[in-house]
């Protein structure tokens, strides 16, 4: 089969690889119908993940149909489509008897295109089936399935949990990425009061107002003072940092209220400054978090009910998985090709870019 198989720093290509067979009896092995690039995986090349070796396959994202099951699968079966979940669960150990399957200490949590080949291929095996993946209604398209793989339940559980959105809050959302628009639009699930979408990308601050944002803040303007202005001066209840980068969240820590909390999704690459000069004394909580999926059976429901957006609000470009370089490419230079999510599989279609 064919596979995206990361080389090493700054290196990778779309080549042969053997097909995956059984190798627990939890596992399944799915062919893969829609697969989708992740920032993290250009964190991968970056070298900001170390652990990842070169020969691996990439990728943790992915709908497809089981073609084979190992002898203790009990909850799928070939010929079902599934949702591929970007985190495994054992199901047995303490964290994921505590809902924290993202830390699970029984071989899974995020492994796939981390620890183990992942989504990016042909064909992909998933141990702990039974936890790892989640069959589809009909009334759910690939296309919408595969934003529940990852960026939904990170942007729900790790952005909109851990800040503890409420009715009534004023929420910003620095970074309008595909985890920024999803925190976006899962945050307006709480009725908060409004919510400030943060960007220098005219188009994904357009994309950010298509999924729910009151209010954007593009290169040209001070976020900081802007949230200041309309929170009486008191800073926002809720910010998310949906970057990764240090300056990224360094302004979310200026721009929370006192009592506040900051959410930080990103994936960092390098240490960012926590300025406890001027926050020792503001009783701001700070969280982080690697998303866990327990969310993902409700957000699937939510999705098949029509109370979440549809792919169409945040996947801009689409291509065929043998075009994988080709979307790395595009994906990876956003800043000039207007991509927010792109998603590859069979059959083809044109690209499609949103509106600047």
């Amino acid at each position: 089969m064919k596979a995206l198989v990361f080389h090493g720093k700054g290196q990778k290509s779309w080549q042969d690889v053997p097909d995956p067979g059984i190798q627990e009896a939890g596992d399944a092995v799915i062919r893969v119908d829609a697969v989708t690039i992740c920032g993290t995986d250009l964190h991968i090349l970056k070298g900001d993940v170390p652990e990842v070796r070169p020969g691996t396959v990439l990728g943790h994202e992915a709908v497809g149909e089981v073609v084979e099951t190992g002898g203790d699968v009990r909850t799928v079966r070939p010929g079902d489509r599934v949702l591929i979940s970007c985190i495994t669960a054992c199901g047995r150990c303490r964290f994921c008897r505590e809902n924290r399957q993202g830390q699970c200490l029984g071989g899974g949590g995020w492994i796939l295109g981390h620890t183990i080949d992942g989504t990016q291929a042909e064909y992909v095996r998933v141990p702990f089936a039974d936890l790892s993946v989640h069959p589809l209604p009909n009334a759910v398209t690939s296309e919408d399935a595969v934003l529940l793989a990852d960026i939904l339940p990170t942007a729900y559980e790790v952005g909109v949990l851990n800040g503890r959105v409420g009715p009534g809050d004023t929420v910003a959302v620095v970074g309008a990425g595909p985890i920024g628009l999803a925190t976006v639009a899962t945050a307006c699930l709480y009725t908060p009061r409004r919510v400030i979408a943060v960007d220098f990308a005219p188009q994904r601050l357009e994309a950010a107002r298509g999924v729910g944002a009151d209010v954007t803040v593009g290169a040209d303007e001070d976020p900081e003072t802007l949230v200041a202005d309309l929170t009486g001066g008191l800073g926002a209840d809720v910010v998310v940092e949906a970057v990764g980068v240090p300056e990224a969240f360094e302004q979310c820590t200026r721009m929370v209220r006192p009592g506040g909390r900051v959410a930080n999704v990103g994936v960092h690459g390098a240490p960012a400054a926590l300025h406890l000069e001027s926050l020792w004394s503001k009783d701001v909580t700070i969280t982080t978090g690697l998303v866990d999926t327990f969310s993902t059976p409700l957000l699937l429901e939510m999705m098949a009910a029509g109370r979440l957006p549809a792919a169409s609000a945040m996947v801009t470009h689409r291509f065929a998985l043998s075009q994988m370089e080709e979307a790395y490419d595009t994906f990876s230079r956003a800043a000039g090709t207007g991509a927010l999510k792109v998603v590859l599989g069979e059959p083809t279609h044109d690209v499609v870019s949103l509106p600047t």
